[in-house]
């Protein structure tokens, strides 16, 4: 007997064309899921590509045979790690602490630095120094503070109430006081703290032979104690105990020789001292107290970029440390980078993926300890918050800067900061790769015992590698 089937009939159409979008939803769900398959696996083959490329490199580099060694590289338009190795362990970071320290200075100095703060009263001109490290700074050619200082016909008396610092670092190399890259921190710096010494000969021929005469000077001139040293040495050298500013000169068989040699400050006292014959007029110290209330007046010195960027360029330490001290400075009334360093790890960059331990601006010290996976999230921060092209200018790219002699392939392509202490190297960056994809990464090594030159070889190679491949 046949079985009847004119209800199925009637609904045969509706039936036929459910189960064929059924069967299309399935085709296309099998798709997608062997699509994101061979993604997976795309991506699991270009990080072990990339491991294998670390290893190869990094790892198994004879400068890094027994260094402690940490890695992490982002791809910003995947929004993922593209390979990780110890990025969450901690290092000490060397000079790359001067990112944070950039990312204080942009998010709160503005355009242009406060030089000076002053109040009008009666007859006596009120200042108040803020920590600018531009003020009579060779690198700066206009200096708006001492033409506004030079005008005045008043009584000049300045505080130093609003220093609440030490002159040197916490965890300093107390025994490296007398190089250029270590100067005091100062309320009012002048000169970037630094006396520049200069021993010339001149040669003048006369009938009975030559005449050689030897000359030292300084700049700028100082009425300081100095004595030649009676033992001669093969080059010149100057010197002077930690705390004094007592120099004792050893002459040298150079034709001529610059050395640069950072000034015992005193708090306010060899700044004084130095304006005074910069001037032609005193100034006086007379701690008087601020209040929130006072009206003070503000006189603009310098574009924030035009320090921030010799701060990233030749690393300088002496910039970065004022530049901790002016953000406290404004943000507190008074100069403490402990005060800062610490209300900054609780509020703008409170969202560090491991929390790092951070106590000076330049990195000197090796107290600081930061993840790789740290100046990542940083620099992804700071690109978001000031963009990639103010970045761009601000950071070295290959072959300039710190990064001279490196990365000349990559120069435009790379924008990073490095770091060196003994046994340290880091770099920390952006790269934009042959493919015009943007990478943040940080590679950190501690603890290698061979040439810095060694390691950053090992590490170009690695980055260059990286750019080709991705």
């Amino acid at each position: 007997m046949e079985q009847k089937s004119t209800g199925f009939k009637a609904a045969g159409p509706g039936f036929e064309n459910l189960e064929k979008s059924f069967f299309h939803r399935q085709i296309l769900s099998s798709s997608f899921l062997l699509l994101l398959f061979f993604l997976f696996l795309s991506s699991c083959s270009t990080q072990q590509k990339l491991a294998k490329e670390l290893k190869k490199n990094l790892l198994n580099d004879s400068a890094l045979t027994n260094a402690f060694v940490g890695v992490a590289v982002y791809h910003v338009e995947k929004k993922q790690f593209l390979y990780q190795y110890n990025s969450r362990k901690y290092f000490v970071p060397a000079s790359n602490i001067k990112l944070p320290t950039l990312y204080a200075g942009m998010k709160y100095l503005g355009d242009s630095l406060v030089g000076l703060r002053y109040s009008e009263q009666n007859d006596t001109l009120f200042l108040q120094a803020t920590g600018d490290p531009t003020l009579l700074h060779p690198d700066f050619r206009q200096n708006p503070v001492i033409d506004f200082l030079k005008k005045q016909n008043k009584t000049l008396v300045v505080t130093n109430g609003n220093w609440k610092a030490e002159a040197l670092g916490y965890g300093w190399a107390w025994d490296d006081y007398l190089g250029s890259y270590m100067a005091e921190r100062n309320a009012m710096p002048v000169y970037g703290n630094i006396i520049k010494w200069i021993q010339q000969r001149n040669v003048e021929k006369k009938e009975t032979g030559n005449d050689t005469s030897m000359a030292v000077f300084t700049d700028p001139e100082i009425n300081w104690d100095a004595n030649f040293s009676t033992q001669k040495s093969i080059a010149f050298d100057v010197t002077r105990p930690r705390t004094e500013n007592v120099y004792t000169i050893h002459e040298g068989k150079e034709m001529k020789r610059e050395l640069e040699i950072p000034f015992v400050t005193n708090g306010l006292q060899s700044a004084l001292e130095l304006l005074k014959d910069t001037l032609h007029k005193e100034i006086t110290e007379f701690n008087y107290k601020i209040s929130k209330s006072s009206n003070f007046q503000i006189i603009h010195s310098q574009p924030c970029d035009s320090m921030f960027t010799p701060m990233m360029h030749r690393s300088d330490n002496f910039y970065a440390e004022q530049t901790l001290m002016m953000v406290s400075n404004k943000l507190f009334g008074y100069m403490d980078e402990q005060k800062l360093i610490d209300t900054l790890l609780k509020t703008e960059l409170k969202g560090f993926p491991q929390k790092p331990k951070w106590v000076d601006g330049s990195g000197l010290s090796r107290y600081n300890l930061f993840t790789p996976e740290d100046f990542v999230w940083l620099l992804n921060k700071m690109k978001d918050e000031f963009g990639l092209e103010r970045l761009k200018i601000i950071l070295p790219t290959g072959n300039e800067g710190t990064l001279r002699n490196y990365y000349k392939n990559e120069a435009g392509f790379i924008f990073a900061k490095t770091g060196t202490l003994s046994g340290h190297v880091a770099l920390s960056g952006f790269l934009v790769t042959s493919k015009n994809k943007l990478l943040i990464f940080s590679i950190q090594v501690n603890n290698h015992y061979t040439s810095a030159t060694a390691v950053r070889r090992a590490v170009e190679q690695f980055l260059q590698k990286l750019s080709r491949e991705n």
